[in-house]
């Protein structure tokens, strides 16, 4: 931790006017989408449960995204992240709300999950992994995520929030002890929540790189989020401190998991295809099939080839135009990733939309944007009082 005392930096508290018309824009984008998706799981209840999967995992993935970055920044007593700290402590506070809004999909658990229904006997390879895939166990294994992740989540934001009002430095050294604690909990629940939501759709189907995988898809994508939130709270005067130096730092990160990103899809395509197993290699059939393979070439070309060499580019990183084009273009692939994940599983022969692939991300994601503007003026905008903050404030590099 910086030996040198806090910066005397005006605190910044987000006034609920500057969201201008974005508050309205997502609560009648979260109403009307929560709307049609209702309508929906009546009228269409398995196209519902798909369509939702993939827009709760979206959110979810962005959120819990944020929390591994808070994560790494406790666990590293990173500097230069503090004055971006407190959005990612926003986002991650949202976990708790996206995982109330994954349970419309648990209650169509049977549309969604093939073993879910499946009797005892009929299957033998289900019945070799009965004792993990059981709808008590299932479900109990979802509330340990949600208790797990809630709790380091509120638990950092609370002790980051309560230093800006006693400037307590023990406080730091707190957070830095839950931020160790907290990696292998993050760890373990975004991985065998990786494994039962969505390698689970298929459970002949495995791989052991699944978790990892995923995660590279959240902390990218995420890091992605923050560059256009800090982009927006500094188009309204806000984070003033916020430089180059610090678009140059979350573009690099980005870069980094732009590439951990394709190198672990390879990696896991490259085993499967050489070992030739029909329960693995049926994944990559079913997603290159008619439609399908055009989006997944997309995927590969639009989330790797043309980012990375944007990403290479120091002048892209610190031009915040061009760092936001790209953070917005990877988080259309982040949905696109998660789409070609779930959604073959229900169109097997070829891509078909529906209208509830577009209200229900609407649905969840206005809920969230509401919660996340009404978040925003009830603390400081930046961790005023953090003991590192001169150095953020100096970054170079």
């Amino acid at each position: 931790m910086s030996e040198h005392s806090p910066a005397e930096a005006k605190p910044e508290v987000f006034n609920p006017a500057d969201t201008g018309i974005w508050f309205a824009v997502f609560a009648g984008a979260g109403a009307v989408g929560l709307l049609v998706s209702v309508i929906g799981a009546f009228v269409s209840t398995k196209q519902f449960a798909f369509s939702w999967l993939v827009a709760s995992m979206y959110f979810f993935t962005l959120v819990v995204g944020g929390l591994f970055w808070v994560l790494v920044h406790h666990a590293t007593d990173a500097e230069w992240s503090v004055l971006v700290r407190r959005v990612l402590e926003n986002l991650a506070a949202l976990i708790p709300v996206s995982l109330i809004l994954f349970i419309p999909a648990l209650l169509c658990a049977g549309r969604l999950w093939s073993w879910w229904d499946i009797p005892v006997g009929q299957e033998s390879i289900l019945d070799h992994k009965r004792w993990y895939l059981s709808h008590g166990f299932f479900l109990l294994r979802f509330c340990i995520y949600f208790v797990g992740l809630s709790s380091i989540a509120l638990a950092l934001r609370r002790n980051s929030v309560s230093q800006d009002a006693d400037g307590n430095p023990l406080r730091t050294l707190r957070m830095r002890k839950l931020g160790i604690a907290g990696i292998p909990i993050f760890a373990l629940s975004l991985t065998f929540a990786a494994f039962d939501w969505l390698m689970g759709l298929d459970y002949k189907w495995g791989s052991t790189m699944w978790g990892v995988y995923i995660f590279a898809g959240a902390a990218g994508s995420s890091m992605s989020l923050l560059v256009l939130l800090t982009t927006w709270l500094k188009s309204k005067g806000y984070l003033k401190g916020v430089t180059q130096e610090h678009y140059h730092i979350m573009g690099k990160l980005m870069l980094a998991f732009c590439i951990f990103w394709a190198y672990i899809g390879f990696s896991q395509y490259m085993l499967i295809w050489y070992a030739n197993i029909p329960e693995e290699t049926e994944y990559f059939i079913r997603r290159n099939v008619e439609s399908w393979h055009a989006l997944s070439t997309l995927l590969v070309v639009g989330r790797f080839f043309l980012p990375l060499p944007l990403l290479l580019q120091q002048a892209v990183k610190k031009k915040v135009s061009a760092i936001c084009m790209v953070a917005g273009w990877m988080l259309l692939m982040q949905f696109l990733d998660l789409y070609i994940i779930i959604m073959p599983m229900l169109h097997t022969t070829g891509v078909s939309l529906s209208i509830y692939d577009f209200f229900a991300p609407l649905g969840i994601g206005g809920t969230l944007g509401c919660i996340f503007m009404w978040m925003l003026p009830k603390t400081n905008l930046f961790p005023s009082r953090d003991p590192r903050l001169p150095e953020s404030l100096r970054l170079s590099n």
